[in-house]
């Protein structure tokens, strides 16, 4: 026992050093040189997410260091562990493995090919500095995803310009336009880019991403799987799994246009409960919107005192009656940052308003979430975020994570 206990130790520790090997750095000699991209030198990264998912992630070396990824809170995990290459010179091209996929590295142009254990093409990426271009293999078949709106349903002929809301394709029909660097090839593929942010243009034998600014840093997923059910469970184990919305949620929400007095909102109220028309939850909208809002104005948090004299009575009175009750909130700015966990560094919002349409780009998600603090704690269910077709990507999602994770710390298990 002793003896085949030894072989076995020896037989990891040559695994283990040959996997050591891949991970380390190769020092550029007369045969192997640093990869320029087109004049830095970069490293390349692969990690095994799981036996279908590989990340690859291309990175330039200033000063010794690599540029960061980044920190938008897309991902499950920003750091994965399980790193199988580390490459940072190279000359013939280079195979590792990642789970069932094998990745292949070649120069001239820098491409990384993803394959399965048969050999079959899963992905094909190649670069552009110069352009700013991340050219990928459509093949043939469907092209699914990039979030919602848009045509429908394949992609393929398309160029997306990837901006948010309601300047889209046919919005009276298709709806506003939320955009996810997420593509899903029905012959058997997935590809999450991460980074860079971008244009789509799916209209030749190559697709290509357009960066909107430099192509650097390069985060990619790539998922080989042939069942739809695979790909979006691998997509959901990179960026995490959607949560069960509260029940009322998925019923009949009676949203408000504009209102009126203070006892037609509430008869309003009494109505659908004296039919018995099955309804969970009422809505209102902002002043601004509306000649005759919940709020005083687009932005703020101060009750109308046309609309809602006494607020605590009439939320206490519409919950007596079994709705919930959801505010319309808009929001003006540019930028939004951090999490509601964040102390707040910026500026203390403006004297005599709850909040300011003119705002600084620089919000903060911990500034700005308190100014909701005294609404829910008079009851307030739920929030209709309005109007952020200016914020960027990684804006968007702050404020969809301000919404879930500052209702947790206020009002959980609603």
């Amino acid at each position: 026992m002793n003896d085949q206990f030894s072989r076995r130790e020896a037989l990891r520790a040559v695994i283990s050093a040959g996997a050591m090997a891949l991970i380390k750095p190769a020092r550029a000699s007369g045969s192997e040189t640093p990869i320029p991209f087109p004049s830095t030198p970069v490293e390349i990264s692969v990690f095994s997410i799981s036996p279908r998912t590989v990340r690859i992630t291309i990175r330039p070396i200033k000063d010794g260091s690599l540029m960061p990824l980044p920190s938008d809170g897309a991902l499950v995990r920003e750091e994965w562990t399980e790193q199988v290459a580390r490459v940072r010179s190279l000359s013939a091209s280079r195979t590792v493995r990642s789970g069932d996929l094998k990745i292949r590295l070649s120069l001239q142009p820098l491409t990384i090919r993803i394959e399965r254990k048969d050999g079959e093409v899963v992905q094909e990426l190649s670069v552009d500095q110069e352009k700013g271009e991340v050219a990928f293999r459509i093949a043939d078949g469907l092209l699914l995803g990039l979030g919602q709106g848009g045509p429908q349903f394949d992609r393929r002929g398309h160029e997306d310009a990837m901006s948010s809301g309601q300047g889209g394709f046919h919005l009276g029909t298709h709806g506003a336009r939320v955009p996810i660097q997420f593509l899903i090839g029905t012959t058997g593929w997935g590809m999450f880019i991460h980074a860079p942010l971008g244009s789509f243009d799916l209209t030749g034998k190559q697709g290509r991403l357009r960066a909107d600014g430099s192509a650097m840093p390069l985060d990619v997923f790539v998922i080989g799987a042939t069942e739809p059910t695979e790909i979006l469970g691998e997509y959901a184990r990179t960026t995490g799994f959607p949560e069960m919305p509260p029940l009322w949620s998925l019923g009949y929400q009676q949203s408000h246009r504009t209102l009126g007095t203070p006892e037609e909102i509430l008869e309003e109220a009494h109505i659908f409960r004296e039919k018995k028309l099955p309804c969970d939850a009422m809505i209102y909208l902002g002043t601004g919107f509306c000649p005759n809002g919940w709020n005083t104005d687009n932005g703020e948090f101060t009750w109308n005192a046309r609309a809602f004299p006494d607020p605590p009575k009439a939320i206490e009175q519409l919950h007596d009656e079994h709705f919930k009750v959801a505010l319309h909130v808009v929001l003006e700015g540019r930028r939004l940052t951090g999490s509601v966990s964040d102390p707040c560094t910026a500026s203390p919002l403006p004297t005599g308003r709850t909040a300011d349409r003119r705002w600084p780009p620089d919000r903060q998600v911990s500034c700005y979430w308190p100014a909701h603090k005294p609404l829910a704690d008079l009851g307030i269910d739920g929030w209709w975020p309005d109007q952020g077709d200016g914020l960027d990507a990684p804006s968007r999602l702050a404020r969809n994570r301000m919404y879930f994770d500052g209702q947790q710390l206020y009002r959980p298990n609603l």
